[in-house]
């Protein structure tokens, strides 16, 4: 234990060396592809080597390759960073090493899932009987409540899915937004689906609820539908109480992507943007977004808990589970996973340690620093925002394609600050995503000159 403490101690050293350089290092790494591989390909020694040295040697050979992506300077594709009470907790995971899939295999990350159920079902405003499950991302947690969706649709038209899987069985219609999230799609692809019917949205991404009305009287199949908190470029919000109005009507499960956008409800200020979201059966959100757990984390909660825990319960006769009663909670029977690490410790650490306050907190200042950005980035000849900016996203073009790139390309060369293209409605834009715990004014700031920089040759006239 004496060589594993020391082994500990230097590892955590050369950890917060790395955060430490986070304020200097450039956002995106300057290593090539051939450079690190020149660095990692080493070959693989016939005997053991000592931990430490491995430890140093693995360092140094993939640290010019990391991407800043703790950074208050990262504003690429809605990634937050590692709260320092949430880091610290996921160390500690890896540490105490419990298997996460029954209760038997480590009672406290049961128990701890059991409590972050009850504060996100408050917090978010979702029903206090929810059942939830935590999963890598919420690709997995669309998978899961998406399977709950299917059980519960076909077992109402009489076909018992489980049991007969889905060959000769009453089709499943799902009717998704035009700009719903592509982890919708492989969901659906990996539960037999196929794919979902599209309903029109209109300039910022949200769903018609008119439209969605018009699709659901034109069939009375068993019906999913997935509506969307926060789309992925404009931050929009679907209607979600037309939505859920018009679900209720027809029957049919109403599922929510809410992967960073349904923290709004966590504040005061911006809880008006997921008014009727509670309405929904199954919700999912990234803890490793806005709530700045490190990766993987992500929740899915449902309000038909029966229905959750049948589409992914499993049993053997030589596991130790509850006898049905619930009074103990084993983790496999509310995720796709068997055995899986215990991501419940890092999130209780994460809200423990931000509070009621703290988080709708975070979540004001992200949004106030999307909203400094937008009015701020207007300022350079032939910049248009495009979206209407409700929360954190900020999606904005210059007069041409070719100049949008171009632009993108040298922010991202000069390494101060990093974001991604995307293309909106047929044509070029940049996004910026404001989720990091430690983005300010000053990182705003530094990217608006960024900007305004890289725009200078671009716009120079031709001599």
């Amino acid at each position: 234990m004496t060589d594993t403490r020391a082994l500990l101690s230097r590892t955590a050293e050369l950890a917060a060396d790395f955060l430490d350089s986070l304020e200097d290092r450039p956002v995106f790494p300057q290593a090539s592809q051939h450079d690190l591989r020149q660095t990692l390909r080493v070959p693989l020694q016939d005997e053991p080597l000592e931990p430490q040295r491995v430890v140093e040697e693995l360092v140094a050979a993939a640290d010019p390759g990391l991407v800043a992506m703790p950074s208050g300077r990262y504003f690429g594709f809605v990634i937050g960073g590692g709260l320092p009470a949430a880091l610290a907790a996921e160390w500690l995971t890896s540490a105490w090493d419990q298997n996460a899939g029954l209760y038997v295999g480590g009672p406290s990350a049961s128990v701890v899932e059991e409590v972050v159920r009850e504060w996100v079902c408050d917090l978010l405003g979702l029903p206090p009987t929810a059942s939830i499950g935590f999963v890598t991302g919420t690709q997995m947690g669309s998978v899961t409540a998406l399977a709950a969706a299917r059980y519960r649709v076909l077992e109402r038209a009489g076909w018992d899915v489980a049991r007969d899987g889905l060959a000769g069985g009453p089709p499943v219609r799902v009717l998704v937004g035009e700009k719903r999230h592509v982890t919708i799609d492989r969901a659906l692809r990996l539960l037999g689906l196929g794919a979902p019917e599209t309903v029109a949205a209109d300039d910022q991404g949200r769903m018609d609820a008119g439209a969605l009305r018009a699709a659901l009287a034109g069939g009375d199949a068993p019906t999913i539908v997935c509506a969307q908190a926060g789309e992925v470029n404009t931050g929009a919000f679907d209607p979600f109480e037309d939505i859920a109005d018009a679900a209720s009507e027809h029957g049919a499960w109403l599922h929510v992507d809410g992967a960073f956008g349904l923290w709004a409800a966590a504040s005061p200020r911006l809880r008006g943007l997921v008014r009727g979201v509670e309405r929904a059966d199954s919700w999912i959100t990234d803890a490793h977004k806005w709530l700045n757990v490190p990766y993987d984390s992500a929740l899915v909660l449902c309000k038909d808990a029966d229905a959750h825990r049948a589409a992914m319960t499993v049993s053997a006769s030589y596991l130790m589970q509850d006898d049905g009663t619930r009074e103990l909670r084993d983790q496999v029977d509310w995720v796709p996973e068997f055995s899986r690490r215990a991501r419940g410790f890092a999130v209780y650490a994460a809200l423990r340690s931000l509070g009621r306050a703290g988080l709708a907190e975070l979540v004001e200042r992200a949004c106030g620093c999307a909203q400094q950005f937008a009015e701020g980035i207007v300022s350079l000849p032939g910049v248009e925002v495009v979206n209407d900016v409700v929360l954190n996203q900020v999606l904005f073009r210059f007069a041409s394609d070719e100049e949008t790139d171009d632009v993108l390309r040298r922010v991202q060369d000069g390494g101060d600050v990093w974001m991604s293209g995307t293309t909106w409605d047929g044509r070029r834009a940049v996004r910026i995503s404001v989720s990091n715990w430690q983005t300010t004014d000053e990182e705003i700031g530094l990217a608006l000159r960024a900007f305004r920089e890289a725009a200078q040759p671009a716009q120079a006239p031709a001599r």
